[in-house]
């Protein structure tokens, strides 16, 4: 940070010293020169923090001196963000510096909206904001599959009332159980049930146990079944049955020579004394009136 003095009214704290590194003001009514903000005690910071700002809320944005005053608030006041981030090292994996910089925007937050008239302390007025930003960021990106914001809040309420119910029924409670505990529809509870699922989600790779030695494990992928081709085939038969029940016998004969026994248009026509081209025609007429049975049983 640049090494400079702002002009401000009040007097300063005698903190400077070379340990410190805060150096009190040389004309009575400045504010002290910092010259690291990040190595500050927190329990110097905090009477720091009272003087910058008492005079951070007169000084005119944009100048240098309100650009020093809110810089070095921010730098002395970051332990209060390391703090918030340490509740969430569990939940962080390596995205640590990624927790710390958004409780850092949510520091700012507090800054700018601090007023010294409310009479509570700096560090009780932003950790809140600093925890919200960094419950935002986790709600925001940890999704494996992006579901409403609703549902994800009903994840949690989910998760509280599934703990509070387990340990009082002495089991895992049923969807009404749940619905009735949070006063919620059952058709509600279920679609927060399967919106859950989308929090996480594992590899095909990931080894599942299939035995108690750990020997037999295979990949989720090598156990997960494929389409079968024949089971649409079985499908059309199934929904085929009926309509040709509903044809004449003329017709179901023309289908089963031409289908079944796989004759020749001419082959048919010789069979039952007419022409080729008739029998073109009927087939048509018949395949288009199955076709249309099974798009509306489909």
């Amino acid at each position: 940070m640049t090494a400079m003095s702002a002009r401000a009214t009040g007097t300063t704290t005698p903190l400077g010293d070379d340990r410190t590194g805060v150096r009190t003001a040389d004309v009575p009514g400045e504010l002290p020169w910092v010259e690291d903000a990040g190595k500050i005690a927190p329990q110097d910071a905090r009477a720091l923090s009272k003087i910058f700002f008492d005079r951070l809320q007169v000084l005119e944005e944009g100048t240098h001196e309100h650009q020093y005053a809110r810089n070095t608030l921010i730098e002395m006041n970051l332990s209060l963000v390391r703090f918030a981030a340490s509740r969430f090292r569990n939940r962080g994996g390596d995205d640590t510096e990624d927790i710390v910089q958004v409780g850092t925007i949510g520091l700012i937050k507090a800054i700018d909206r601090f007023d010294l008239s409310r009479e509570v302390e700096f560090a009780t007025f932003a950790v809140p904001y600093i925890v919200g930003e960094i419950k935002r960021f986790f709600r925001d990106t940890t999704w494996s599959v992006h579901v409403p914001r609703r549902l994800q809040e009903l994840r949690v309420d989910l998760a509280k009332a599934k703990e509070q119910l387990s340990a009082q029924l002495d089991r895992d409670p049923t969807v009404k159980e749940l619905a009735a505990h949070l006063d919620l529809p059952e058709e509600e509870i279920i679609e927060g049930l399967v919106a859950a699922n989308g929090y996480s989600a594992g590899s095909l790779d990931t080894p599942s146990a299939d035995s108690d030695s750990g020997q037999e494990q295979r990949a989720y992928a090598d156990v997960l079944g494929e389409a079968d081709p024949g089971m649409e085939t079985v499908e059309n038969l199934h929904t085929l049955a009926p309509l040709l029940e509903q044809l004449d016998d003329r017709e179901r004969r023309i289908v089963q020579m031409r289908f079944g026994a796989e004759m020749t248009q001419s082959q048919i026509g010789e069979e039952l004394g007419v022409s080729q081209m008739h029998v073109s025609r009927l087939l048509s007429r018949i395949v288009q009136r199955l076709r249309k049975g099974m798009s509306v049983e489909a």
